[in-house]
């Protein structure tokens, strides 16, 4: 029988913490959103009932959550073949890709939103004037980085010679060995850069606002700015939905394993 493991007093210590670090300041949010607008006295559901009864609401965060899906399926599409051939055939090429993910970290979005505004002005109207186009567009050069350095930890951590190998040996197509071998081992690393990329769609607001699109990032701003205390209900309804839609995420992306059968074992 294995012995138990004690849990030592200052993991407990660090862990009550690190807890309360992270929950006090939504604790004292909640507080303030449950105040009421006319005598700031709690408690009182109004303030949600108001950003829930909002037709903008809805609106914005329907529009946020497209694109963000749009933006990791671009991203997912672009980046996993690339980062797939590059580890595969020119892994001397690792090292400049690795340099260029970092450039949307030293390019501030302001100046970044405003020189694609200048490169994409003359394309079609579809495209330049709607969100989802021109913000999947820019919202994908801000995933890259994310997106690649946990592409790249999840190929690193397999042996990607010996898995294609193995299925061209067996008679796969590429796409057949990218989809069905290749994609599977990496998926705990398609997944975390996916949760970056939805977490940093729903919370960007310099370039949809400067880019005069109205995201749920803006409608936040816009209530924090405009109303009291229902910018505490809206602060924690947006905390709850991004967790909500990555847990949706990890739920799909996770599946279902099928049972092994006695003739498979």
């Amino acid at each position: 029988m294995t012995p138990r493991r004690r849990i030592a007093p200052s993991a407990v210590v660090w862990l009550f913490l690190g807890s309360a670090y992270f929950l006090i300041p939504l604790l004292a949010t909640l507080l303030f959103s449950l105040r009421n607008d006319q005598t700031a006295k709690c408690c009182t559901l109004a303030n949600y009932s108001y950003i829930l009864h909002d037709p903008d609401f809805w609106s914005t965060i329907k529009l946020s959550f497209i694109v963000a899906l749009e933006t990791i399926a671009i991203t997912v599409a672009l980046l996993v073949p690339t980062v797939y051939w590059v580890h595969l055939k020119v892994p001397r090429l690792r090292p400049l890709i690795s340099f260029l993910a970092l450039v949307p970290f030293v390019v501030a979005p302001i100046i970044l939103v405003v020189g694609l505004l200048d490169v994409y002005r003359g394309t079609p109207e579809w495209f330049y004037a709607q969100p989802y186009g021109f913000l999947a567009a820019v919202y994908v050069v801000l995933a890259f980085p994310f997106m690649y350095f946990s592409l790249d930890t999840g190929f690193r951590s397999i042996d990607v010679h010996t898995l294609t190998e193995a299925s061209q040996s067996l008679g796969a197509s590429w796409p057949t060995t990218l989809w069905r071998v290749i994609l599977p081992n990496i998926k705990a690393a398609a997944l975390a850069g996916s949760f970056l990329t939805l977490a940093i769609v729903m919370g960007e607001f310099t370039i949809a606002s400067l880019a005069q699109f109205k995201t749920f990032s803006v409608y936040v701003q816009y209530i924090n700015q405009n109303k009291t205390y229902p910018a505490g209900a809206i602060t924690l309804l947006a905390f709850g939905i991004t967790w909500a839609a990555m847990l949706a995420l990890l739920a799909v992306g996770r599946g279902r394993q099928a049972p092994i059968t006695e003739g498979e074992k």
